[in-house]
């Protein structure tokens, strides 16, 4: 009895063993998986400040609530069923679905370009002073630009651990899927409370402090202002590098070939800065391809629109 006794506890031990390195494959997977995810989440963080502009300090944090649990709702329910669904069994679908996405960013930044440029912008009243609808239809807009940046960082994340069992597979990105949520939004928290806490700085004895506060106040109106200018560009950036990453997957590889010679080109060429300034040739490339498209993309649907509208008043 005793010696069965002994069995089974060295047995327990073995897979508690395994168990345990089992959780630590997993974890080191998930932050292989969330640092190649990195430049997307820069880019998700800096598009979320854009749909607060506006609105009052009270509703700021409520606000990024809503979008937090709406990307974590896109992470969990949507596209991570569906990521791994495909690359269980349609693998080859999902770099075309994730260019689909890249294609609404560049269509929806350069919209905001033409907007800006042509002072076609509608005319909005504060989110919080038009009421609840408007607040709602924010927070959607910022929900549904999240799903396409949120679908880049899942499928990079996916293509980072495609040799793990399918288990596996899908407790990584939960890890990642919460991971990168608690990050972007923890931050775009930060960025529009700051001004609070300056206020908050300013009513302190310390002359230093009031100083740093009144500081604060001060510039983060203009920091938003700012992020939204970055928030823009990064739809575009994004899209466009999703555009032609996706060229290069799907068997087309000269533009990414040759942005990529470029961009090794400078980075070699350049001591200290050149990994920068070889990144930036990169990121300025998509940007331009970003543009182009969604330039092309808007052009099409508004002759769709002006055909529907000529075709309404015919009738």
């Amino acid at each position: 009895m005793s010696g069965g006794l002994a069995a089974l506890l060295d047995d327990i031990a073995s897979l508690a063993r395994l168990a345990a390195a089992s959780i630590d494959d997993v974890g080191a997977a998930a932050g292989r998986a969330s640092a190649k995810a990195a430049g997307v989440v820069i880019d998700d963080t800096a598009v979320t400040p854009r749909y607060l502009h506006g609105f009052a300090a009270e509703r700021e944090i409520p606000v990024v609530k809503k979008i937090a649990l709406g990307s974590l709702r896109n992470k969990l329910l949507f596209i991570l069923p569906g990521a791994l669904l495909l690359s269980q069994f349609l693998p080859w679908l999902l770099q075309p679905l994730l260019m689909v996405g890249g294609l609404y960013l560049c269509f929806e930044g350069t919209e905001k370009v033409w907007e800006k440029l042509s002072g076609h912008a509608e005319a909005h009243a504060p989110a919080a002073m038009e009421g609840v609808s408007e607040e709602e239809g924010m927070v959607k807009g910022a929900i549904r630009t999240d799903f396409i940046l949120s679908s880049e960082i899942m499928v990079i994340a996916l293509n980072e651990v495609d040799d793990q069992p399918f288990l596996s597979r899908a407790i990584i990105l939960i890890v990642v899927a919460f991971a990168i949520t608690m990050l972007v939004y923890g931050v775009v928290g930060l960025i529009v409370k700051m001004d609070d806490f300056g206020l908050t700085l300013t009513m302190k004895e310390s002359p230093a402090r009031q100083r740093l506060g009144r500081m604060l106040v001060a510039g983060m109106p203009k920091v938003l202002s700012v992020l939204t200018v970055v928030g823009i560009a990064a739809m575009i950036w994004v899209g466009g590098h999703i555009l032609l990453v996706g060229a290069d997957e799907l068997g087309w590889h000269g533009p990414y070939g040759l942005v990529h010679d470029w961009e090794h080109a400078v980075a070699h060429s350049v001591p200290v800065v050149g990994g920068l300034l070889g990144w930036l040739v990169n990121t300025a490339v998509s940007a331009f391809i970003g543009l182009a498209v969604g330039a092309i993309v808007a052009s099409v649907i508004m002759w769709i629109h002006r055909r529907k509208g000529a075709a309404a008043g015919a009738h």
